[in-house]
């Protein structure tokens, strides 16, 4: 990107202690910008990183094509998500089929206190439609969306208040306190349409230009079809994880979940952390979530990388992998085996035959799981700890007879 903030001034809930977004984000960009301890590299790709905890070397490329080498103690993902825009309902092809920041930033032309605001008022629609859960919102609920509506109707209703506004809905989640605004606005006017899965409303755009837009809704408890006539329709299109998210996971090698999403280490146990040590994600990059959710958590990931940074030095794990060159025969398979993508085969180590390329597993990556030991076709890896004649002395101890 070429500027820092991403969308948060665009979506952000005002919903969250009545935090000006706009402003917070202004002031968070000047102090990144003042910081004599951060580098901002806009619009830079990263195109490979390596190494291990306390000891990442990452390659990036900037957009006039030079490439830069650095080398960093810890990497913490917070790329963001995107809004998506698919085909769905006429979006992009109609210009009164809008998405939620597009009708944020409509209205907000019209929030401005002035006489030319005031007299402006009646350029804004009669009545307008939000349909809920469009895309892949079908799949997974969009966290923001249902709230985004809410409060995009109500500062509609606070400009227009006699304008018709309907929600097409089929389950209305507006998390926490925030079920007030579905409150207020009930108490502003605001119709609630319920739809079913499989019965989605349907839009039917008229030859004519000039001619309304009619969508259809089953409505579940008449068992009826409803035709509305609306002059702006708004969809709630959720956030989807970024084009490139895929890329970035495999040059990271962390994983993402069926939908997109960065998938962390445990939910519970190390809800910031990946599986790969060192690496942390934070922001709607994990799964769309709302401002101060993003901001507490992207704390918290700044909390784990500060206790690898504030250490002098890293102390691995005893029980890691070890390779001997002498009976490794190069042939990958602990390589393409095992889940943290540790070991690699290295061209200047002697491995058996006089055939140069045995394997090779870096102590302070390795996570001790043993598999790339367990899966060698020729036994040239040893887990410390767990070694073959260790292993092989405490059977024959459980098998040996009891002396009295």
């Amino acid at each position: 990107h070429a500027e820092l903030g991403g969308s948060l001034g665009v979506r952000g809930s005002k919903a969250d202690g009545g935090v000006d977004w706009d402003a917070y984000v202004q002031d968070l960009v000047a102090r990144v910008n003042r910081h004599p301890r951060i580098t901002v590299h806009r619009e830079t790709k990263l195109v490979e990183t390596g190494g291990f905890v306390g000891n990442f070397s990452s390659r990036l490329r900037h957009a006039d094509g030079t490439e830069e080498t650095i080398r960093h103690g810890a990497t913490i993902v917070a790329t963001g998500a995107r809004e998506w825009r698919g085909e769905a309902y006429g979006l992009g092809k109609d210009a009164r089929v809008l998405t939620q920041s597009e009708f944020a930033r409509l209205i907000s032309d019209f929030r401005v206190q002035s006489s030319a605001a005031q007299s402006s008022r009646s350029a804004l629609p009669n009545s307008v439609v939000f349909i809920q859960c469009v895309g892949p919102a079908e799949k997974y609920c969009g966290r923001t969306c249902c709230t985004e509506s809410l409060e995009n109707a109500l500062r509609f209703k606070a400009l227009k208040p006699n304008a018709s506004v309907t929600v097409l809905y089929k389950d209305i989640r507006t998390y926490g306190f925030r079920e007030r605004l579905y409150n207020e606005a009930r108490a502003r006017g605001v119709v609630f349409i319920r739809y079913e899965g499989g019965n989605e409303p349907r839009i039917e755009f008229p030859d004519e230009p000039d001619s309304q837009l009619a969508i259809r809704v089953l409505e579940p408890m008449l068992r009826q079809e409803l035709i509305l006539r609306p002059d702006l329709v708004v969809l709630a299109t959720p956030m989807a994880p970024r084009e490139d998210a895929g890329e970035l996971a495999n040059i990271l090698k962390v994983p993402v979940d069926t939908d997109g999403w960065f998938l962390e280490a445990h939910v519970k146990l190390r809800p910031v952390d990946f599986a790969t040590d060192g690496v942390f994600v934070a922001g709607a990059a994990h799964y769309p979530k709302f401002p101060n959710e993003a901001i507490a958590q992207a704390q918290a990931a700044a909390a784990r990388a500060a206790t690898i940074l504030s250490k002098d030095k890293w102390d691995a794990g005893g029980s890691v992998a070890l390779v001997d060159p002498s009976k490794c025969t190069g042939c990958l398979t602990c390589v393409r085996i095992c889940p943290y993508h540790v070991p690699r085969i290295e061209p200047t180590q002697l491995a058996t035959g006089g055939i140069y390329g045995a394997a090779y597993i870096e102590a302070a990556a390795c996570h001790g799981c043993g598999i790339c030991a367990s899966e060698c076709p020729a036994k040239a890896i040893e887990l410390l700890h767990y070694r073959d004649a260790q292993m092989l002395a405490k059977v024959e101890a459980l098998s040996s007879p009891v002396i009295a």
